[in-house]
């Protein structure tokens, strides 16, 4: 009875000290945390596991996260607590710097609190490396935010509650207690000093990873704080394999990857054992054109193949029935510069940033390089403005001329290449990331028209945008609203069927094949680290000389390039890590799947997973869902060929083996 009437009254005095602000800020933002967590639960609802325990745990170590952050934030703020002599407390200056201090921390938890909710929203996780990266772009997001949302109204209610803060505070006397209790610095010492001490040792020794406890995604994210998130991948940008994952040794790790990416039409350039270039045989090779659509965001489930019933694709619904379709292809990634990677460089999604993205990513060996030995004339044709994910920088490195909205942002100077501006003349309607995919298609058509007119075969990488958030396409063309996904998905699929009745009417196009595909699906968000169901994406390959048929066996987005080429009887020297799917052995299949920290490879019914804490899982994949189940007995195959790949796919690149000579 003593020791709990010892600790009220230690309690009450802690809120009616010199440090009342700073405990009722630290206070306000573990109960905002807390609440923002309960909502975060009861969202995700449907993808929890509900293990008591883990809730528990995951909501125990969450207020550990947000407690390390709380006094983060106001660190500043309890060090000039302790160490402003005591004839300044009260003073204009001290209330001056105590109001500034504790407005700018309240904008920083409100907005952060509130820019979590839109994000969970749209990923079913807490602020990651995607954040980070939209930082860069500010122009992109700005505008998308302000397209997407009615920030005039968000702005209100951040001052709203800004406002109401402050004037809960006063009439609590949080201030009067602050600005009245003029205890000396030894005092002040003994409340200030552990507080400090302690969130140094913890922003120190915790790492986001330690909240990764169980195999449920929403039940790890729960259990970790947004700002420590999004600082956390601030600080790891970019992950080096060798220090984080399991590994082999590089002689192993080489004959298991080089037995399993020779084709039945390849064989070795050389025998040295680190050497993966090979060289294919074709035969009665063609050169049509090549158009490469690459779709944002389009998931198989919008398809009716995959059972959709509200006719929001008739036009790719009808073009896969007259096409190669590919009914059981697995993305990377769910970010489209990881379908970039996957289609030009066809390598697994090695951890980190994607190689569009990093510093020394020029002359790879990719499509182009392939391309360009047949005398193709590459382009990459984007709405927006390709310096958006340094995408411009990568494409151009690899030899593409770049065609994009240009607002300005130039080219590296050690990049060689040309780059043609959309005008505004040529744009009917545009948003935050680029003009509408009619618009786009319509400079697809310009290029192919021109080249033509030249006689020279080409390539084309065309990146869509229009099914992207905030979901505006011009008025008129499909019966559904703007601002929703569905209506963006119909739009899309409406310009696609535009552009190519378009296409039929020139005289190139009986020599062009399209191979459209999309860069990722619509959501990632699931029950687990890496959804399987949630990489499933549609592909074709339209107007090629062969008869309609449908690949059902399981195939990798990085595989989808080689069996373009395959079908065109090319012969050429590889060193992609893609595998043509008809020159694949029955039971070689397999797909990649990542999402930056967890990598993972599919192959039948069992799913292998590794991370940066060098574990490996293994899990069998059942239903329609493609629901995971965790394998007490690994099967060691397996996992020595999951990490084959991404250990040679990271060090090649890494040492600049990934070069093109």
């Amino acid at each position: 009875m003593e020791k709990s009437k010892r600790v009220s009254v230690f309690t009450k005095s802690l809120f009616r000290s010199r440090f009342a602000a700073f405990f009722s800020l630290l206070s306000l933002y573990l109960l905002l945390s807390f609440i923002i967590r309960i909502s975060f639960l009861i969202w995700s609802s449907k993808d929890v596991d509900f293990n008591l325990m883990y809730i528990l745990r995951a909501f125990f170590t969450g207020f550990i996260y947000d407690f390390t952050v709380g006094i983060l934030f106001l660190f500043l703020y309890g060090l000039y607590l302790i160490i402003l002599p005591k004839k300044f407390i009260g003073s204009a200056f001290d209330k001056g710097f105590t109001y500034f201090y504790l407005t700018l921390i309240f904008i920083i938890i409100y907005f952060s609190l509130l820019a979590e909710i839109p994000f969970w929203d749209e990923f079913g996780v807490r602020f990651n490396f995607i954040a980070v990266d939209y930082l860069i772009y500010t122009y992109e997001v700005f505008e998308n935010i302000n397209e997407s949302y009615p920030l005039p109204v968000i702005a209100a209610v951040l001052a709203g509650l800004i406002v109401f803060s402050f004037i809960a505070f006063r009439k609590l006397n949080i201030f009067k207690y602050t600005f009245s209790d003029k205890i000396p610095v030894s005092k002040r010492l003994l409340f200030g000093l552990p507080l400090l001490i302690i969130s140094v040792c913890l922003g120190l020794i915790l790492k986001n990873k330690q909240a990764d406890f169980s195999n449920n995604l929403v039940i790890n994210e729960l259990g970790k704080n947004g700002a420590f998130s999004f600082i956390s991948a601030f600080r790891s940008n970019e992950l080096d394999y060798e220090t984080f994952y399991p590994k082999l040794k590089d002689k192993e790790a080489y004959a298991i990857l080089k037995k399993d990416l020779l084709q039945e039409n390849q064989k070795f350039t050389t025998g040295n054992y680190d050497d993966i270039s090979r060289l294919t045989a074709g035969n009665s090779e063609q050169k049509p054109n090549i158009i490469l659509v690459t779709i944002e965001s389009f998931s198989a489930d919008f398809l009716a193949e995959f059972g959709n019933k509200d006719q929001l694709t008739p036009n790719y619904d009808q073009l896969s029935k007259e096409s190669i379709f590919f009914t059981n292809l697995y993305a990377t990634g769910t970010r489209t510069v990881r379908g970039m990677e996957a289609l030009t460089l066809s390598v697994p999604p090695t951890p980190g940033n994607s190689i569009v993205r990093r510093p020394n990513n020029d002359n790879l060996f990719s499509i182009s390089t392939i391309i360009r030995s047949k005398n193709y004339h590459p382009y990459f044709i984007y709405g927006g403005d390709g310096y958006f994910d340094n995408m411009n920088n990568f494409f151009g490195g690899q030899g593409f001329d770049i065609v994009d909205r240009d607002r300005g942002n130039p080219l590296s100077d050690q990049i060689k290449t040309s780059r043609f501006p959309i005008k505004d003349d040529e744009v009917s309607f545009e948003n935050a990331w680029g003009i509408c995919d009619e618009d786009l298609y319509k400079q697809s058509i310009k290029y192919a028209d021109l080249n033509h007119k030249k006689g020279k075969p080409f390539f084309e990488f065309v990146m869509t945008t229009s099914n992207h958030k905030p979901y505006t396409f011009p008025n008129g063309k499909i019966n559904l609203p703007q601002g929703d996904r569905n209506a963006a998905v119909k739009y899309t699929d409406y310009a696609l069927g535009k552009f190519i009745a378009e296409a039929k009417t020139k005289p190139w196009f009986k020599n062009t094949v399209f191979v459209i595909v999309a860069d990722h699906c619509a959501s990632s968000a699931g029950k687990w680290e890496i959804n399987i169901a949630k990489h499933h994406i549609p592909a074709i390959i339209y107007n090629l000389n062969h008869s309609p048929e449908k690949i059902e066996r399981l195939t990798s987005q990085i595989d989808l390039m080689p069996t373009v080429f395959g079908y065109l009887g090319w012969n050429y020297t590889t060193s992609l890590f893609g595998k043509d799917i008809n020159q694949t052995k029955v039971g070689d299949e397999r797909a990649f799947l990542g999402n930056y920290r967890t990598l993972g490879m599919l192959k039948s019914n069992v799913f292998t997973q590794i991370d940066d804490r060098k574990r490996v899982k293994q899990f069998r994949v059942s239903g329609n869902d493609q629901s995971l189940s965790e394998l007490k007995t690994k099967n060691n195959s397996l996992v020595s060929e999951t990490i084959s790949y991404y250990q040679t796919a990271s060090t090649r690149f890494k040492n600049g083996k990934m070069k093109s000579k």
